[in-house]
């Protein structure tokens, strides 16, 4: 079995990480939100701005690049997604590795007291 100090240290470390895993995954998702809002934006701007469609054309490089910022936003809210998973595993990991401990020990001192010698009070008669 583990030490207990050294699976409590651990289990403090795998939860920070939980943390910055999670504030990373959120910012993450602001940011594919912005990308987002702003794609819909450009695109009622876009409809309301160029009534020729030959006009709309030079619009498109700037859309392509918009839109693969995009793609770059969810996958990062992906990849962070991921990490925080894989964050979250690893903390109830150490937290089953705990509790288990903490049961062993406990099977263990049942078996040491059904083990120990009766106890025998030693009564003695007033002198």
């Amino acid at each position: 079995m583990a030490d207990p100090a050294k699976l409590a240290r651990v289990l403090r470390v795998r939860t920070l990480q939980l943390g910055l895993a999670q504030a990373d995954e959120m910012r993450a998702r602001a940011a594919h939100e912005q990308e987002s809002a702003l794609s819909s934006r450009i695109a009622r701007l876009a409809e309301q701005v160029s009534p020729v469609e030959d006009r709309a054309a030079g619009f498109s490089l700037a859309a392509a690049a918009h839109y693969d910022r995009v793609r770059t936003a969810e996958a990062e809210a992906a990849r962070a997604a991921e990490a925080t998973r894989a964050a979250k595993r690893d903390q109830s990991a150490v937290e089953k590795l705990i509790e288990r401990g903490l049961a062993e020990a406990a099977l263990r001192e049942i078996r040491a007291l059904r083990d120990a010698p009766p106890v025998r009070k030693i009564r003695h008669d007033p002198c």
